[in-house]
Parts: C-alpha cells; sequence; structure tokens
C-alpha cells in the first residue's frame, strides 16, 4: 500500500445538543466577528436568529449571507466574500446543509488567497490555508461539514465545479441532530441516500485504506438500519443521531478514499438542470455500482452485506447483483425517483454530460475507467 493522508477538522462535535458546547468552544479561540453563510430557509424559520443570539451571549457578533443557493454558485461566493470583506469579519460559519458549507468554503478560500472561485478548480490548486471555519451541520448527507470537497456550480459554463483542497477542511465541525429534526421526509431521503453514495464509492475507490474501509461498511449498515425511520418519523432522535454519525463516517471515508463516476455524473446533473444532489446520486448509484460490478465484485458483495442481504452461498458476481438491487429497493421505499426521466433530463444532451463527467476529479478514483460511450449507456440505463 502506497503512503496515504488522512483529512479532517481538528475538532469535530457530536450529539444531542453540542451546539451549545461548540459555541463555548469558538469563543475561547478568540474570534470575534462572524460571518454566517446560509440559506433563506433557514433564515426564515428563525434557526440562524437563534444562532446569532447564541453567539451574541459570548460576545461575538455576526453579519448573514442568507443567499446560497441549493446549487451554490460562483455568484453566491462573490457575494458572500464580498459580506465578509466589507464588514471585517474574522472567521466565518456555514450553517445549514452541503449548500451552505461549499459556498462557505469558496468564500474562506479566496478571502485566503485571492482571485476568483473558479481559479481553484481541481486538486489542491490553493497556496494557502482558507480564512478560519466552523461548519454547523443540519441535515444528514452531504458531510461537507468535515471534507475538503467544495462543490460550486460556474453558471457561466453550466459546470459544477469539483474543488478538492485540503485548505477547504473546516476547522470546527458540529452535528447536533436536534437541527436536524425539522428536515422534511424529501430531504431527509435525498440527504440519506447521498451518504450512502459516498460510503460505496469510497468502499470500491482504488484509494481505499483498511481505515476508509472501516468507516464506509459501518456506515452503509447504519444508512441500512436507520435511514427509512428517520425519512417516516423524523422526530425519532435516535434516528436522527445515528444518520448524523453515518454521514460523519462516510464523509471520514471519501475524503480520504474519494469518490467515482456517480459523482462525477451526478454533478453534471446538477450543473446543467439545477437538480439536487442526493437525487441525481440516488438514482446513478445502482447503475453505475453495476458497471463497477465487473471488477470489483468481491467489494459489492460486502456493500450487500452491510445493507442487510444474505449473500452466503453467492457468488462475488451474484452477491454484487444483490448490492444493486437492495440500493434500488431502499431508494424506492423512500420515494427518491426511480429514473432519471422523472427528473426530465434529456437524451439530447448525454454527449455535453458525458464529456463533462469524463473531465470531473471525482471519476479518477472509481475501480473501473470508463470510455464516453460506456458513460453515455449509464446515464440511459439510468433513465
Amino acid at each position: 500500500m502506497s503512503a496515504m493522508k488522512f483529512f479532517m477538522p481538528q475538532v469535530n462535535q457530536m450529539g444531542n445538543g453540542c451546539l451549545e458546547a461548540s459555541i463555548s468552544d469558538i469563543t475561547k479561540l478568540g474570534f470575534k466577528k462572524a460571518l454566517i453563510v446560509t440559506d433563506k430557509v433557514l433564515n426564515d424559520i428563525g434557526l440562524v436568529g437563534s444562532v446569532v443570539e447564541k453567539l451574541a451571549e459570548e460576545g461575538i457578533t455576526s453579519v448573514v449571507f442568507d443567499g446560497t443557493q441549493p446549487n451554490p454558485t460562483c455568484g453566491n461566493v462573490e457575494a458572500g466574500l464580498k459580506l465578509l470583506q466589507e464588514n471585517d469579519c474574522d472567521f466565518v460559519i456555514s450553517l445549514g446543509g452541503g449548500s451552505p458549507h461549499d459556498c462557505a468554503k469558496g468564500v474562506a478560500l479566496v478571502a485566503a488567497n485571492g482571485g476568483n472561485i473558479r481559479d481553484y478548480e481541481g486538486v489542491d490548486v490553493s497556496e494557502k490555508p482558507q480564512f478560519p471555519l466552523v461548519a454547523i451541520n443540519t441535515t444528514a448527507g452531504t458531510a461537507s461539514e468535515i471534507t475538503r470537497f467544495c462543490i460550486i456550480t460556474d453558471e457561466e459554463r453550466h459546470v459544477k465545479m469539483a474543488i478538492v483542497d485540503k485548505n477547504t477542511t473546516p476547522l470546527m465541525s458540529v452535528n447536533d441532530p436536534a437541527l436536524m429534526t425539522g428536515m422534511p421526509k424529501s430531504l431527509t431521503a435525498a440527504t440519506g441516500m447521498d451518504a450512502l453514495t459516498h460510503a460505496v464509492e469510497a468502499y470500491v475507490s482504488i484509494a481505499a485504506t483498511p481505515v476508509t474501509d472501516c468507516c464506509a461498511i459501518k456506515a452503509i449498515e447504519l444508512i441500512s438500519e436507520h435511514l427509512e425511520t428517520a425519512v417516516n418519523n423524523g422526530d425519532d432522535m435516535e434516528a436522527r443521531e445515528q444518520m448524523a454519525y453515518a454521514q460523519l463516517l462516510a464523509g471520514m471515508a471519501f475524503n480520504n478514499a474519494s469518490l467515482g463516476y456517480v459523482h462525477a455524473m451526478a454533478h453534471q446533473l446538477g450543473g446543467f438542470y439545477d437538480l439536487p444532489h442526493g437525487v441525481c446520486n440516488a438514482v446513478l448509484l445502482p447503475h453505475v455500482q453495476a458497471f463497477n460490478a465487473q471488477v470489483a465484485p468481491e467489494r459489492l458483495a460486502h456493500v450487500a452485506k452491510a445493507l442487510g442481504e444474505n449473500i452466503e452461498g453467492l457468488t462475488a458476481e451474484e452477491a454484487a447483483q444483490k448490492a444493486v438491487e437492495a440500493i434500488k429497493a431502499l431508494s424506492a421505499r423512500i420515494d427518491i425517483p426511480a429514473g432519471l426521466k422523472a427528473l426530465n433530463v434529456k437524451e439530447e444532451d448525454f454527449p455535453t454530460l458525458t464529456e463533462n463527467a469524463l473531465k470531473d476529479a471525482c471519476g479518477l478514483t472509481n475501480p473501473k475507467q470508463a470510455t464516453a460511450e460506456e458513460i453515455t449507456a449509464i446515464f440511459a440505463a439510468a433513465m
């Protein structure tokens, strides 16, 4: 095994009620003025205001940027950066799910390194650590609060840029399941399948290690056991807490083993059609794994077992097919759309989607490298 690196925030707050402890710890770091990057929904329901009040009680003032879109754009990053600079903020707080976290990473990265967020597309392009960032999470799926991945839509090219950079790793992550109980069923389902995709892609990645394997398999087990309950009974704190752990473990796995063609392809769907990332991942996941089963059936057999499938007596190829079927069945039970056609994806766009997917950095660690024809065939199978 070659040398490896393992990336994580310095401090990771977990468990019901940990938000209070995290604010106390922020105070000890000496910060005085926060730019809070969030979205309008969380601001309108009062969650942002409650965090602002808690910070104020500890002597920290705040400026709120709530313009983050579901697929954050270069324009969102520029607007947030302008607010940070105009108000002389000394750190950034991201509050929400993957969209605010990614937008905040973009703001923090450019604040420290200069230029435009487009300058940092690719792997480890930046030279300086980003502006200090504390990521307070409200969903159980993206794990963006702990990762070095930052996905920003270039609205001019209609492309989601994959920025994979050690300098986008937050200083602190906060996963308080009490903040997740208000998630609607559809968002719980989509973010849960996003977490499953992270775990599966990390497990079959060519960069997987024993460390990432442990995280990925445990994440798959927890998602299999708790996602449906979290979707159908959002107030079930046990399910919410276990899903928070699952998505964190999945994030630890893919943050260090990277991903594969599910994400490389889903990024194009999100950037081209402005579709929800977790839903795109969920629809593509079984079809990409059917492709990967050609070279990694043993790995996918382990995925099937973690999903609760009985694989005793089966060949690796048969067990891998069980994994594909189990993923489809779980998606159906939580009302994920059955195919891309339901998302209004058009076959005439396949050439552009395929071309851009093959340029996405996430595809580099897929266990089987694909031709353009094979990527197009996966898109077609997922319709």
